[in-house]
């Protein structure tokens, strides 16, 4: 199917942090839209830190974020907002789940804040997502009742609720178990794949990394390595 998600392209990206010290320096980047892309690297390497300027929630010091043309670094902190509501869904390591609240209750929560006209398809489309991923959309079983695996699944239907262009995922599988962690990966990709969402993760997951188009690696808040999966170097 034809993409629907957004390309992406990074100018002259600088991301500093206390007394000045760069934690991210990207001359250049492009993702086409459509892509499903693994960010890895040891731990401090700055791919958190990526993850969350491409979602507007750090604001750069230097450079452009062009998501299908639109500059998000150019925008204040409102703008961002607006931008990430409209666009992005986010999956974080915790689950960030509201515990007493139904699973259809956490997957509808962008509802609450949304304008009228479009709450029941945000309540629709987390109830297809839960569906999709295995889980009950309909009873009132509060969300501490879940397993591990199930309450990420849950975090990624809310993700996906808005039915965004871009998904963003901070080590999603980092503290689930083998059986559930390679359950998730796949169906994050094919989640993101069917709709042609652009899909990027942070992930220290070889089995979620193979799973990807194109693997980048960074060290140092510089990218280091990118490669395209059964394919050349980038």
């Amino acid at each position: 199917m034809s993409p629907r998600g957004l390309d992406l392209c990074l100018e002259g990206l600088v991301v500093t942090g206390e007394a000045g010290r760069r934690l991210l320096d990207v001359p250049h980047l492009t993702l086409a839209a459509g892509s499903a892309v693994v960010l890895r690297g040891p731990s401090g390497a700055g791919k958190s830190t990526l993850l969350q300027t491409l979602a507007g929630l750090i604001a750069p010091q230097a450079g452009r974020i062009l998501w299908g043309g639109q500059d998000i670094a150019a925008l204040g902190e409102a703008g961002r907002a607006a931008f990430r509501r409209r666009s992005v869904g986010l999956v974080f390591q915790e689950h960030l789940l509201f515990e007493e609240l139904s699973a259809q209750g956490n997957a509808g929560l962008s509802a609450l804040y949304a304008p009228a006209a479009a709450r029941a398809a945000i309540v629709a489309r987390g109830a297809a997502a839960l569906a999709r991923l295995g889980l009950d959309q309909t009873g009132t079983r509060p969300a501490a009742s879940y397993s591990g695996g199930e309450r990420q699944r849950i975090a990624v239907a809310r993700a996906l609720a808005t039915d965004p262009a871009v998904l963003l995922a901070d080590e999603p599988t980092a503290n689930l178990d083998r059986a559930n962690a390679d359950r998730l990966a796949a169906d994050l990709m094919a989640l993101a794949r069917d709709a042609g969402r652009t899909l990027i993760v942070v992930s220290h997951d070889p089995a979620l990394q193979d799973l990807a188009d194109r693997r980048i690696e960074l060290r140092d808040g510089r990218i280091v390595g990118d490669q395209q999966i059964g394919g050349q170097d980038a």
